[in-house]
């Protein structure tokens, strides 16, 4: 989730744990904690751009660390709350709840996180949340403001309700988005039944900002159906289909590169290639794509949020980032949610697959 999350949600759990002893210190605490597993950026620089796929939500997002943390800390902060007679258990336990918060909220992402490492290199990924979602965020955020003001003794007891409000609402909306990912993997099921359709599997993730509309990929092999559909669309209503071809022959003879097997387990085989004179493009197709509606009627470019470039030739970095497809957010968003309110033809055009290294916007089929 985002850093205003994080920090919000260990700000919460601070004043749950140690409110009543630190008062809207514990909030601060709280906030620092929070947002401290995703501090493995500041090594970001130091690493390459594939280890650092590898790295981020990592290590400092494991169940190991999040444990020797605890313990490791645990000493200096109860040295440093002496005086409010915070024993080393009790600050233990603040530092593993903020912590291990932060690392289940960051679950509910596609991006997934390495919680058991070392021991397993899976990512563990819910996709029941997008990655910024402020109607989880809101109410613990303003409950969080209204309880600061609130500093005297015997306001202790409203400070206690107004976090649990908060925490309430947002951990109820958390688990309303596991009853839509069911409701609208119900319908995409559906559908694909209907048409008859074989797959090796699937998965299903919400649109940015809401739990309304979502996206569904396809596994059928060689090649990869996309789909969006409401939960307040019925079984009946066609899914309309984008086909993107796999074309894994891209990578021929740079399977054995380092950055090859990095982003291939990164993007947990959810991945589109295609070859350019330089070596070959790759897109992660579960982080969904940027839209831009072109002058010509009828067409809409997609561009993967998540692609690279493989040069395997390249003295120095090998893999490098592209454009995330934010050109025409602002379009984007403003379609996305009027196809939210129930208009299909806001959003859905002749697709065109963008951002390819080297090559015009591939033409791709639909199946209504």
């Amino acid at each position: 989730m985002d850093s205003l999350t994080q920090a919000t949600l260990g700000a919460a759990i601070g004043e749950w744990v140690l409110g009543k002893r630190l008062g809207n210190r514990a909030l601060l605490w709280g906030a620092l904690f929070g947002t401290l597993p995703d501090l493995d950026v500041m090594i970001a620089p130091l690493l390459g751009n594939a280890t650092n796929l590898w790295w981020h939500r990592g290590p400092s997002h494991s169940l190991l660390v999040m444990i020797a943390a605890s313990c490791a800390l645990a000493p200096c902060l109860a040295k440093l709350w002496k005086r409010e007679k915070i024993s080393k258990s009790h600050a233990g336990w603040f530092v593993f709840a903020v912590w291990s918060t932060h690392v289940l909220i960051d679950c509910f992402t596609v991006y997934g996180t390495s919680v058991l490492w070392p021991f397993s290199s899976h990512r563990v990924g819910f996709n029941h949340l997008f990655i910024i979602d402020f109607f989880f965020t809101l109410p613990m955020l303003v409950a969080l403001i209204w309880l600061a003001f609130l500093k005297s003794k015997n306001q202790l007891a409203m400070r206690r309700k107004l976090n649990a409000w908060g925490l309430g609402l947002a951990s109820a909306y958390a688990l309303l988005s596991v009853g839509m990912k069911f409701v609208a993997s119900a319908g995409f099921e559906a559908d694909l039944a209907r048409r008859g359709v074989k797959f090796e599997r699937r998965m299903e993730a919400p649109t940015p900002f809401n739990i309304i509309l979502w996206r569904s990929v396809v596994d059928r092999g060689d090649e990869f159906w996309v789909g969006y559909r409401s939960i307040f669309e019925s079984h009946e209503t066609p899914v309309r289909w984008t086909i993107y071809p796999k074309d894994a022959a891209a990578l021929d003879g740079m399977a054995d590169l380092k950055e090859t097997r990095i982003v291939k387990w990164f993007a947990d085989g959810w991945w589109i290639a295609r070859a350019h004179d330089q070596g070959a493009w790759i897109g992660d197709l579960r982080f969904g794509e940027g839209r831009r509606w072109t002058d010509d009627q009828g067409i809409v470019d997609h561009r993967m949020i998540f692609a690279w470039d493989l040069h395997p030739e390249a003295r120095g970095e090998r893999l490098q980032p592209l454009s995330s497809g934010r050109d025409g957010a602002g379009e984007t968003l403003q379609r996305l949610f009027q196809r939210i309110s129930g208009n299909p033809k806001t959003w859905e055009a002749n697709p065109r697959l963008d951002g390819v290294t080297g090559r015009s916007p591939e033409l791709l089929n639909v199946m209504e």
